[in-house]
């Protein structure tokens, strides 16, 4: 199908003008709407306005510019039907054969800083998308164009083709249409979501926008493809790559993990990672001396792990991080230094995170036929809402060194055990299908690393279900436990806690993580 003639109406004009002026070199005439008349008669291109061909102005400042047979029958109209080109002779509807067309900014408009209902409502594009998707209907005769980057391709074709397009950049120009088109949509839809204060915070319809920002070299196995998906046609630096090969799959994971646990605190911490489970995390004035008690907890696991801190990586820190092989190095910023030095291994990973990193308050996990959506495990067990279930209550050093371990504790797969003092951790077991056997792990892990845990504490993710459980921890030295509660045999618990003089706090808060 020949391209005769084109329809250019754009919000985003980068370009217009140049592709504008290509067309009416290979003979195509050009019609258009508003601004895009005026660039293009600007740049002494030929050009007709929309209202020459309908015969009727554009009205309602601009609201009703496009909406009329003459333009919808020269897009909709098959050029293989007879009565199709009987009735547009009849009615004097001619045939548009390329359609150029993006829509108002709406999500660049709502992202400013005090925008109001009605200035979002007039970046609602109306005659865009009926146009695009008309077009990309009938894609078998109209060639449509949503994305600038799309112009060189298709003036290319048609140079190659004698003024036609290939029905494969048809197809694949229509697909984008409509993808772009259901954003929009989306977007439009989750704004209406987003005003509506009877919305709940999983409504009934989740409109779920994602774009691909970036293709990884694998998932999890090298078997396994992967992309990154971002809710924004242009991602943040919230994540910053500032040196190092490309990451993995793995090493997003790991490191959204490591994140996630290091901003749990507020003090000077730093935690190692490994298969996104804490090797070690500990807390300090000093930066290096925090992360000399999380590489303490672990000596032999943090190797290729996860090193993430959270606040600027001075040189002194970045010196003891050094001497040890990591995958990723992550803090909100790094000393000129420390970058230095970070800098001389060409394969480590340097990231810088912003505050904003962790904004998202949903996550979403697929399974065979679609999504589980749930609302993130923000839940935090504060100093004041200890609620002490045994005879002894605990001193104000074990109270918090609980506190250290339940949070840690929230962030390791179940079930999940934690050992630690009141700026540290002392033996972790995370990921076992018993909490004893992951108990065993965490005092394993503390023997081979020569940390004594006499006069420890120990969290829980979850309820003892048995009594056992807690007489483990208490055989390991433990004097001190933080745990949910909700056990049918919590009277149990508590009077083996009793009689080892063994104080012990319940949360009602649980922290499953799978």
């Amino acid at each position: 199908m020949k391209i005769k003639r084109a329809l250019l109406s754009v919000s985003n004009k980068n370009g217009i003008a140049e592709f504008g002026n290509e067309l009416v070199k290979l003979g195509v005439e050009l019609i258009s709407t508003g601004g895009t008349y005026f660039i293009l008669q600007k740049n002494n291109i030929p050009v007709k306005k929309v209202s020459d061909i309908t015969n009727f102005p554009e009205i309602l400042d601009g609201r009703v510019k496009t909406l009329h047979p003459k333009i919808y029958g020269g897009l909709l109209s098959l050029r293989n039907n007879k009565s199709h080109l009987e009735e547009m002779q009849k009615h004097g509807i001619e045939s548009i054969d390329l359609v150029v067309v993006n829509l108002y900014p709406f999500a660049e408009t709502i992202a400013k800083e005090n925008i109001s209902f009605d200035e979002a409502m007039e970046q609602i594009d109306i005659g865009g998308p009926t146009m695009l998707r008309s077009a990309a209907k009938n894609h078998k005769f109209v060639t449509v164009i949503v994305n600038p980057n799309r112009y060189e391709q298709v003036l290319l074709e048609m140079k190659k083709l004698n003024c036609e397009v290939s029905n494969e950049l048809r197809f694949s120009l229509a697909q984008e249409v409509f993808e772009h088109t259901s954003l929009y949509d989306s977007t439009i839809a989750n704004y209406f979501q987003s005003k509506n204060e009877k919305t709940e915070t999983l409504p009934q319809t989740f409109n779920l926008q994602l774009t691909k920002s970036k293709e990884l070299r694998y998932g999890e196995n090298p078997h396994q493809k992967a992309a990154i998906y971002s809710t924004s046609p242009k991602p943040t630096e919230n994540l910053k790559q500032l040196h190092g090969k490309e990451l993995s799959f793995n090493n997003i994971i790991d490191a959204q993990s490591a994140i996630e646990l290091v901003s749990e605190f507020e003090e000077p911490t730093a935690v190692i990672i490994k298969h996104t489970n804490a090797c070690g995390v500990g807390s300090d004035i000093k930066l290096v001396d925090a992360f000399k008690k999380a590489f303490a907890t672990d000596t032999q696991s943090p190797f290729g792990g996860i090193f993430a801190v959270n606040r600027e990586l001075n040189f002194e820190t970045a010196t003891a991080m050094n001497e040890i092989f990591s995958e990723i190095i992550i803090a909100p910023s790094f000393s000129e230094e420390a970058i230095l030095l970070l800098q001389k291994k060409k394969d480590r990973r340097i990231i810088q995170v912003s505050k904003n990193y962790l904004n998202s308050s949903i996550e979403i996990k697929t399974i065979s036929d679609g999504f589980i959506i749930q609302t993130k495990d923000l839940k935090s067990f504060l100093y004041n809402e200890a609620s002490v279930v045994t005879k002894r209550k605990p001193t104000e050093v074990e109270l918090l060194g609980l506190l250290f371990a339940f949070k840690v504790a929230k962030h390791l797969k179940s079930n999940a055990i934690v050992y630690a003092n009141k700026d540290r951790t002392l033996g972790v077991g995370a990921g076992q299908m018993s909490r004893i056997d992951s108990s065993k792990l965490a005092v394993r892990k503390a023997n081979e690393a020569g940390l004594s845990l006499i006069g420890s504490v120990v969290s829980s993710d979850a309820f003892f279900p048995f009594a056992d459980g807690l007489l483990e921890a208490i055989k390991a030295g433990a004097t001190a436990v933080i745990q949910p509660g909700g056990s049918i045999r919590d009277n149990e618990v508590i009077k083996a806690a009793d009689e080892n003089n063994v104080a012990m706090i319940f949360t009602g808060i649980r922290h499953f993580k799978h």
